[in-house]
């Protein structure tokens, strides 16, 4: 993966249209600005149940986007990462349709999870209260077979997205020939979808268990084997992310958000600089998702471990978000809105930060120091706010942060000042040669950050004060010495 700026984005939110789109979006206006883009799920359907993320045919791309030859079309351009979602498939898939009308007959019987196959001897009220749940409730959904009988169907996540059982003679199949398809489409790269969830052992949490591990590690194997890097999505306790950043290629620094944010609303400096001297290098950063900006990666364990924010600190930037956003993130988020996520406040970063375009800029910057590649959201590329009719037509909290954007939106928004400063920091972060060096952090005061990148005599320094709320990125190197404000 080019150590560049990367884009993450839904194909048809970002064009209007589909892949051959795209491509002339990141040969065209994109061009310098982005090295990489994560088109988030294409598979068909793309309006399933979870945007993408519930697809009937994993391997098929959505005839409306085009198909794999626009792809490798794309991959020509830039480098192509894809989701691969290892924990479930549609229930309007193929394989669990004829589960349904057949039972145990069907010759798919043995890739799905009812509570009797991980159960077979039955469940204490200590074994499912074990589970780690991302959401309430219990992961099971009582579902009708054709003749009538009924079934408990292991569901993490909704009624729509059945579980699979990866080590099943089906489940193995599926995810190889996904793999396969991949490496045929120009695919460089692979996120693991959901990845923490995939083993289920009575007992457990069923969550990044050692099965777990060494799972992730054949499959990434067989990844690497076909030339794909892979990187693991998990929100987890910041020590337990540092542990499993050691057994994969990537994972999200997904403690970065709330720690910036935090940084901004308080002038406070030391929880951000603490957690970038300790970071997993092999980062994917972000600050804006698909999904919601999260909290429990910087939050207390379950098991009582101390987070890199205190609870009080943690309430304190909720709160913030949803009053710097108009309370448009509280109809967004927890049991206003149809996603029940419990670790993440759904909103734009541009909205939770109150539309403020100097400490956009800053946290953007924040972002493009700190150690591994950056990752940034379409909506987030072009400054978006929150979308409150989307909100509103379909209940769904996350989609008050995954607008539609029409041509001309797009076009409007590139000219926006935030945008070609943000595009500025996006080149200036893709082409000085320190970025391949060494990484530092200095707190000279309480408020205060030096973030540098060091590489032979080439170097480059963001100095941030908290404080005043003033930035400045200097640099030296063979390509001249310089400086210019932030924001």
């Amino acid at each position: 993966m080019k150590n560049q700026v990367q884009l993450i984005t839904y194909v048809d939110r970002l064009t209007a249209g589909g892949f051959s789109d795209l491509k002339a979006l990141v040969d065209g206006p994109l061009s310098g600005v982005i090295g990489g883009v994560h088109p988030l799920p294409f598979f068909d359907p793309i309006d399933g149940a979870d945007a993408g993320f519930d697809p009937s045919d994993h391997t098929a791309v959505d005839p409306r986007l085009g198909d794999w030859n626009d792809v490798r079309a794309l991959s020509t351009s830039v480098d192509i990462m894809a989701d691969m979602i290892v924990n479930h498939v549609s229930a309007d898939s193929p394989a669990f349709k004829d589960f349904l009308e057949k039972g145990d007959a069907s010759e798919f019987a043995d890739m799905f999870l009812t509570f009797g196959k991980v159960f077979p001897d039955g469940a204490t009220e200590q074994d499912l209260l074990a589970i780690y749940r991302p959401r309430p409730g219990f992961p099971f959904n009582k579902m009708t077979f054709a003749d009538g009988s009924k079934r408990l169907i292991w569901t993490t996540f909704t009624p729509k997205q059945i579980d699979i059982d990866v080590f099943s003679k089906h489940g193995a199949a599926y995810l190889d020939a996904i793999l396969s398809r991949f490496k045929e489409g120009g695919v460089t790269a692979i996120r693991l979808d959901a990845a923490g969830y995939a083993v289920k052992k009575p007992g457990t949490s069923s969550f990044m268990i050692p099965e777990t591990y060494a799972f992730l590690g054949e499959l990434a194997e067989k990844a690497r084997g076909l030339g794909m890097e892979v990187l693991v999505e998990i929100h987890s306790y910041y020590r337990d992310q540092i542990e499993i950043a050691k057994k994969v290629d990537r994972v999200y620094d997904f403690a970065l958000p709330p720690l910036v944010l935090h940084s901004l609303f308080t002038g406070e400096a030391g929880p951000l600089a603490e957690w970038l001297k300790i970071s997993p290098r092999n980062a994917i950063t972000v600050l804006d998702t698909h999904d919601g900006i999260g909290v429990i990666d910087v939050g207390a364990a379950t098991d009582g471990r101390p987070g890199l924010l205190a609870p009080a600190a943690l309430d304190a930037l909720v709160e913030t978000m949803h009053e710097r956003s108009g309370g448009e993130s509280r109809q967004a988020t927890g049991a206003a809105a149809s996603n029940l996520d419990l670790y993440q406040v759904n909103c734009t970063y541009y909205d939770a930060l109150g539309k403020r375009d100097s400490e956009y800029l800053i946290a953007r910057a924040l972002q493009f120091f700190a150690p591994g590649i950056p990752q940034v959201y379409y909506v987030g590329l072009l400054g978006g706010v929150n979308d409150m009719g989307l909100l509103n037509r379909t209940k769904v909290g996350r989609d008050i942060n995954r607008h539609y954007y029409t041509p001309e939106e797009v076009r409007t928004s590139l000219d926006k000042p935030v945008v070609r400063k943000l595009f500025k920091l996006a080149r200036f972060r893709n082409t000085h040669p320190a970025f391949d060096g060494d990484f530092t952090v200095e707190q000279p005061s309480a408020s205060r950050l030096v973030l540098s990148w060091t590489k032979d005599d080439e170097r480059a320094a963001l100095d941030v004060d908290f404080k005043t709320m003033t930035a400045s990125i200097s640099h030296r190197g063979v390509g001249g010495d310089g400086q210019f404000v932030v924001g």
